[in-house]
């Protein structure tokens, strides 16, 4: 029996219920259809931005193909990532939700590795060098696949994984004969470009990553910045220092969009889980869980950087007013329509904080979807459950984990000596169509603080 609830509804499940296309009975019944097959060719295996496309693809996948997502032919393979997922690739993709049975031959797949002929309706490849990272055809000729180049800078495949899962999904929700036959993606070294499969300039290798870093909010966007920041190849001797700040608990709905949680951790704090997850990582770790507004104060000691994964307009429209010297947010679409939309802003901007983030306005009650309104004539919600569950965001874990990804690229980029963007669009229903207005405040009497990044083919 399904437990319905504000608290307890799967936010990806909501959007059937939430645009009219099904009960919440017959959500759950068409997600549990869901089935995904990864494939991998062998190098790849061998591969640490390959090892990184795998695990991602698998903790998203997971997440919203509850028929099961199957990865082919890992057994044995030792795990190269710094992340707490067991010794093998195979003990990775247990921990992420797959599965390494045999796996079903009439689903949609997604493929690591050199072009192939397609093998399903819907097959395509992930593919990433450099900053660069999308998703193309199974069968399409690609200048990036070749395994003898540099790896990707990690979250380039996190971006491609991300990318491929909503293509996957948007494939079995529409069973539209045109997704999955065109190339998307992007470069995070250079996201207003457009010409991301045939850039030049690839980005240079990383070679210094952030010292500290203050994290605002741990809930969906939160835990893909604690993901994305995990697979950045810190040097063991100089550890990532965190503090993470949240005051909620992990519920029963928050592992449908939340990339780092499970049902085993419902009940408990996320900043608990989170810094206990971030310190086996290897990272150091402090906690505040108090509410983010503005009167909350940043001391000289503590990270100069924020990255904010809030949903709540007054505690962004404090963002400017707590003593960071830069803020990255990323926001997040939150209705059945629009959730797969992301925009990122950096701050100091030309607009204050208070200019970005407006008063929401109030909700119509008229537009509280016809399921809801059938609970409460049944009995099985009262009109505050009713109003709160309508009000809960749809989301998926793929768009947050693509929101981050590009949010600490300008982290990143910023390292590098590149400007900062003051903001950046994208949907990734459509994701070559994205936005990016260059940052025109001056930055460079900031210093964030960094370490030296552990080098390729280093331990």
């Amino acid at each position: 029996m399904i437990n319905i609830g504000p608290e307890t509804l799967d936010r990806t499940v909501k959007q059937l219920v939430d645009s009219g296309e099904a009960s919440i009975e017959e959500a759950y019944a068409i997600f549990a259809g869901y089935r995904l097959v990864i494939e991998i060719d062998a190098e790849y295996f061998e591969r640490e931005d390959g090892q990184i496309a795998l695990v991602t693809l698998v903790s998203l996948a997971s997440r919203v193909f509850h028929g099961g997502v199957y990865v082919e032919g890992c057994e044995g393979t030792p795990l190269l990532l710094p992340l707490p997922l067991g010794e093998t690739i195979e003990d990775a993709v247990i921990a992420c939700g797959g599965r390494t049975d045999q796996a079903p031959t009439d689903v949609p797949r997604i493929r690591i590795g050199s072009a192939c002929s397609r093998r399903a309706p819907f097959h395509i490849r992930v593919v990433f060098d450099g900053w660069r990272g999308g998703i193309v055809p199974a069968d399409f000729a690609d200048t990036l696949s070749h395994v003898d180049r540099p790896p990707a800078m990690p979250l380039a495949p996190v971006l491609a994984a991300s990318i491929a899962v909503a293509e996957a999904f948007e494939y079995v929700r529409t069973k539209s004969p045109t997704v999955g036959h065109f190339p998307a993606g992007m470069s995070l070294w250079t996201p207003h470009e457009r010409n991301w499969l045939t850039a030049t300039d690839a980005g240079p290798v990383l070679s210094v990553l952030p010292e500290k870093l203050w994290l605002i909010g741990l809930g969906h966007v939160g835990q893909a910045y604690l993901w994305c920041l995990g697979l950045l190849p810190y040097d063991p001797s100089a550890p990532l220092q965190l503090v993470l700040q949240d005051t909620d608990v992990i519920g029963p709905s928050t592992p449908s969009t939340s990339i780092l949680s499970n049902m085993s951790m419902v009940g408990h704090r996320k900043t608990r889980e989170m810094a206990a997850w971030a310190e086996r990582r290897g990272f150091r770790t402090a906690i505040t869980e108090r509410l983010f507004d503005a009167d909350f104060c940043v001391a000289s000691a503590d990270p100069s950087v924020a990255l904010c994964g809030l949903d709540n307009i007054p505690g962004r429209r404090a963002l400017d007013k707590v003593g960071f010297g830069l803020v990255i947010e990323a926001g997040l679409g939150s209705r059945h329509d629009d959730f797969r939309s992301l925009r990122v802003h950096t701050l100091p901007g030309r607009r204050t904080a208070d200019e970005i983030w407006k008063d929401a306005p109030a909700t119509d009650a008229e537009h509280v979807p016809d399921e809801y309104k059938r609970l409460k004539a049944a009995g099985l919600l009262d009109q505050c459950g009713m109003t709160t569950l309508a009000g809960k965001a749809v989301g998926a874990a793929f768009v947050g984990c693509s929101a981050a990804a590009i949010a600490i690229s300008e982290l990143l980029r910023f390292l590098h000596g590149d400007g900062l963007n003051e903001s950046i669009d994208l949907d990734l229903r459509a994701a070559d169509h994205r936005s990016a207005s260059p940052s025109k405040v001056e930055m460079t009497g900031f210093n964030p603080g960094f370490v030296f990044a552990r080098q390729p083919g280093l331990p």
